[in-house]
């Protein structure tokens, strides 16, 4: 009998046989008890009776699948005898019961460098109804197409497994909406919560904003030379970078107060002359493990100023000459130079 069946439904039994005549082979009927099923007669050509049973409430497959029941014929004879017969009641299945996620929000955490094909999360879904009717399939529900470029699910086992590559910069988060269908077209749904959390898969990256170059040599301690800006788009530890300069440098380095931004300032006094230009390479460690460097060349070239005076070759210039040295004839030739160069270096004599 199908649990869809409406009260009221009759249901023919098979008669009882007697061999006796007469008053020995009346039969009456009875039926145990039950609060399902009640037992009804069916006047049948001849006068004989036909037992029915008579459905009194619906049925409910999922509560109970089969029903015993005893229906016993007795005849009129004095001793009266009986004979039984039992009869078993199975439940067919109407599809009345959807399926039942075991949870209405899933969550996972994945790392963002999770291969393709890797098990993110299984879900579950539950249907109390038998055959067809009771098996689940899984699929997305209305999801953007950005969605299942990254995740697939398993319309039969419900895992959830990466297809793409997951990157922690461009998302930090994924929800999106499953469904589960039974054979029959009832449907469920659940909310699953992604979170991707972050490897240190990105290096420090320097940007020149400003360079003062050349500088004059004579610039006093403090003066701005370069305007960097230091990036990562990595988080926590990953994302922290400190910066330093490499060699001897006449620069250091000063943090804005925003953090993001460098400033290369002299750090001591310029001489041209002893180097005309300073070749400097910035490097940017962030604090993963392992951490990653990002590098940045800067040339700072020194411009000449008139701090050096013309140095005579000689102190003193000793000559003896005749008196009758003709007007016009070279005595001594001095000598004098400057460590400047261009027209600071140039020397005149008088």
């Amino acid at each position: 009998i199908g649990e869809w069946t409406l009260p009221g439904a009759r249901f023919p039994l098979e008669m009882a046989r007697d061999a006796d005549v007469g008053s020995n082979s009346l039969l009456t009927y009875e039926l145990t008890s039950n609060p399902s099923f009640s037992l009804a007669m069916k006047e049948r050509p001849g006068g004989k009776k036909q037992p029915e049973l008579v459905l009194e409430k619906e049925l409910d497959r999922e509560k109970q699948s089969s029903i015993d029941l005893v229906l016993t014929a007795v005849d009129s004879g004095d001793p009266a005898k009986s004979g039984a017969v039992q009869i078993r009641v199975n439940v067919t299945d109407a599809n009345d019961n959807p399926p039942v996620f075991s949870k209405v929000i899933y969550e996972a955490r994945v790392a963002e460098n999770l291969p393709a094909g890797s098990l993110v999360l299984r879900v579950r879904a539950t249907d109390a109804d038998s055959g067809s009717n009771g098996r689940v399939f899984y699929s997305f529900g209305n999801v953007p197409d950005s969605i299942r470029a990254l995740f697939a699910v398993d319309s039969e086992s419900g895992e959830i497994r990466t297809v793409g590559p997951l990157d922690f910069e461009e998302k930090r988060i994924y929800i999106f909406v499953l469904e589960a269908t039974d054979g029959g077209g009832l449907t469920d749904h659940c909310e699953v919560h992604i979170d991707i959390t972050d490897e240190n898969d990105n290096a420090p990256e320097i940007t020149i904003l400003s360079l003062s170059s050349p500088v004059p040599e004579d610039a006093p301690v403090g003066t701005v030379v370069a305007l960097l800006n230091v990036d990562d788009p990595d988080s926590g530890e990953n994302g922290q970078v400190s910066c330093e300069l490499s060699g001897e440098s006449p620069l250091s380095i000063v943090a804005s107060s925003g953090g993001s931004y460098k400033v290369l300032v002299l750090a001591k006094a310029l001489d041209r002359e002893e180097a005309a230009f300073h070749e400097l390479v910035l490097r940017a460690i962030d604090g993963g493990d392992p951490a990653r460097t990002g590098t940045a060349r800067i040339r700072v070239t020194v411009v000449d100023a008139n701090d050096n005076a013309p140095v005579f070759s000689q102190a003193e210039y000793s000559v003896r000459v005749p008196e009758d040295v003709p007007v016009g004839s070279i005595l001594v030739t001095v000598t004098a130079t400057d460590a400047d160069e261009g027209v600071n270096g140039h020397v005149k004599y008088s």
